[in-house]
């Protein structure tokens, strides 16, 4: 399961498989670049590639009312970037030398001169201040005054199937700034933003898991099912626990102790603290000590049918639980964004940032590549760097459609993962034997084939595609310095000579099919709610898993920061940290047999059987040494213990 940002909730990945800069900095805020004459300073990527002469049906009317973010770079948005990279990078003198949220602030936040500057020049071209933080200034007015401020017209285009308002030509700032402006959004308003505010509604339908189940990889053969790969396959597991996660990925004594997590997505489940209490309780799990696990929200929540704000609970669910199971002492931070849309979700990021309220912080959240204008990565950019110089990492699912042509038409990675200032969390299917003995992995790419009406056989065997991790090269983001002589040439070539940015970083378990047993409370089909169990997956289940391995491995360097991990996390490729994960562990066909309500929660309806093979991840591959489904592989027993002798 893996929530969308921009457009809506996306595909969940239960068991029923249920916006970066133009590359010229790899590591940078895009500067301002002198265009318009002398007097104007360009706002880079402000006018989207969609606005074209072709797409263009007139003028905006003036009147029509426009709402604004304008992003501040800071005092020193250059030397921010270079001293991000600097304490990240362990062979670098000031590695780990990290500032405080107050010395961040005041050596590269915006100076109150900058901030009276920008806001006199907005007022002064008939716009509105509504709101104003560390980062951004708000702004209301119409189109007319937008246009004046901005140095640019508003146009009509077309997008699709609908029609959105966006720059005729790159937007800009007075040159009299200096600087000061490090972006604007909301000159286009795609995709279309509602403005009503609502409560929020009750959980989702209840959705259960059918059987049989095996209690560890291989337990329960399906010896009256056809043979997948020349022999008989076994059922798939009923959900990983937090025991058997430890135990494949090195944990031994490390619990998190000392350790906060924080923990981004929209809305806040109403039920959390009874759900994930309940979990810990069932499944042999540390009791929540008081005030480890505590939400900072929003007064407000918007937009929650548009964004399916019931949808998100789920989310937050696994996460919490997930982070829990697997660091079991570690503090939890839930901070809940007011909606699915940027604008909400940076300012979550923003207050982790602005009060450093976690070291670690996972994101299950994401969109495809084409979504993403320049604009909005340089804000989401921004924040990162601020947060890695502060020694706080940020950790993203990587995605659960592959490649996207299934799911878009188009070979493209997801964002915000394919910053080059976070780490993207691929996935994988995890194979835990008895004694939760790690056996193997392979990466995470599903194909799913139903039994044969007469149950002889498996239709159209191995099937079609349903879901798999996300990954590969990012059209837009530059090649960071860290993954150079680790990645491939051909992948980080695939779409520039120049080399871009390929996802993922690191890896861990996704597949639904070999995914984590959760608890949540559900809307039954009685209308009333109660808690229930069930197995999830989606790299939104591998990015608290890695994020809960990095807390544990905080723990062995005496609680000492990681911070942004990737210059690390590439310094150990190659070394017996991690598990080189490929498609074919055994040197053979894997595959399991899955049975599922046809109705998604009881036998009402009938069961549907169906064998699902592993390692089967569209276009993508998971080969020996690093790799787009799985970039450096898993955590393997050496890999928490290698952070201490930093």
């Amino acid at each position: 399961m893996r929530s969308n940002r921009a457009a809506l909730r996306a595909g969940v990945s239960m068991a029923a498989t249920l916006p970066l800069l133009a590359g010229a900095l790899a590591f940078g805020i895009p500067a301002a670049q002198a265009a318009d004459g002398p007097s104007r300073d360009t706002l880079a990527g402000t006018k989207p590639t969609w606005a074209t002469a072709k797409a263009d049906k007139g003028a905006t009317a003036d009147g029509s009312q426009v709402s604004a973010r304008v992003y501040l770079a800071g005092q020193d948005a250059s030397g921010l970037a270079a001293y991000a990279k600097a304490v990240s990078d362990p062979a670098s003198v000031s590695y780990g030398k990290y500032l405080s949220a107050a010395q961040v602030q005041e050596r590269f936040g915006a100076s109150k001169a900058q901030v009276t500057a920008v806001t006199s020049w907005l007022k002064s071209a008939g716009l509105t201040v509504t709101g104003s933080t560390e980062h951004y200034i708000s702004v209301t007015g119409d189109v007319a005054a937008a246009e004046k401020a901005f140095a640019t017209q508003l146009h009509n285009y077309t997008k699709g199937s609908k029609t959105y308002r966006a720059p005729s030509k790159t937007a800009s700032a007075p040159a009299a700034l200096d600087g000061a402006v490090l972006t604007v959004t909301g000159l286009d308003n795609a995709p279309h933003k509602a403005s009503h505010s609502d409560t929020l509604p009750p959980p989702d339908a209840v959705f259960n898991n059918s059987g049989p189940f095996s209690s560890y990889y291989g337990s329960n053969i399906a010896s009256t099912l056809p043979d997948a790969y020349g022999t008989k396959i076994p059922y798939a597991v009923q959900g990983y626990t937090g025991e058997q996660l430890r135990a494949a990925y090195g944990a031994g004594t490390s619990t998190g102790k000392g350790v906060r997590v924080a923990i981004t997505d929209a809305y806040a489940s109403p039920t959390i603290a009874y759900d994930a209490a309940t979990y810990a309780k069932k499944h042999g799990d540390a009791k929540y000590s008081s005030g480890q696990l505590h939400q900072a929200l929003p007064s407000t929540y918007t937009r929650t049918e548009e964004c399916g704000a019931s949808g998100w609970y789920g989310e937050e669910t696994l996460d919490v639980e997930a982070v829990h199971a697997v660091a079991p002492a570690a503090s939890i931070t839930y901070v809940g964004a007011a909606s699915c849309y940027d604008d909400d979700l940076l300012d979550s990021l923003g207050k982790i940032v602005d009060g450093h309220l976690a070291d670690i912080v996972s994101n299950s959240w994401g969109d495809i590549e084409a979504n993403q204008t320049p604009d909005i990565a340089a804000a989401y950019d921004q924040v990162f760097q601020l947060g890695a110089v502060e020694g706080i990492g940020f950790y993203f699912s990587s995605g659960d459609n592959g490649d996207e042509v299934s799911h878009t038409g188009t070979k493209q990675v997801d964002t915000p993962a394919n910053s080059a200032w976070v780490t993207a969390v691929g996935g994988t299917s995890l194979a835990v034997g008895k004694g939760d003995k790690y056996k193997f992995e392979t990466g995470w790419g599903t194909e799913r084939s139903p039994l044969s009406t007469d149950g002889t056989s498996w239709v159209n065997f191995p099937g079609s595609f349903t879901s798999g991790a996300g990954g590969g090269t990012s059209s837009t983001v530059a090649e960071p310095y860290y993954q150079k002589g680790v990645v491939p040439g051909s992948l980080a070539t695939a779409n520039s000579a120049a080399g871009n940015r390929v996802v993922p970083d690191i890896s861990a378990v996704a597949d639904p099919n070999t995914g984590f047993k959760v608890g949540q409370t559900q809307t039954q089909t009685d209308g009333t709610q109660a808690y229930s169990e069930y197995r999830i997956g989606g790299t939104s289940l591998a990015a608290p898993v890695i994020a809960a391995v990095q807390a544990l491995a905080q723990q062995t360097r005496g609680g000492k920061p990681i911070g942004f991990a990737n210059p690390a996390i590439y310094a150990k490729y190659g070394s017996k940290a991690y598990h080189d994960v490929t498609d074919n562990p055994t040197g053979s066909g894997l595959a399991v047999a899955r049975v599922d309500f046809a109705n998604g929660y009881d036998a009402t309806d009938g069961l549907l059987t169906s064998v699902r093979s592993l390692g089967k991840d569209s276009s993508l591959s998971a080969v020996k040494g690093y790799d787009d489904v799985t970039g450096v592989g898993t955590p393997a027993s050496g890999y928490i213990q290698s952070y201490g002798r930093h």
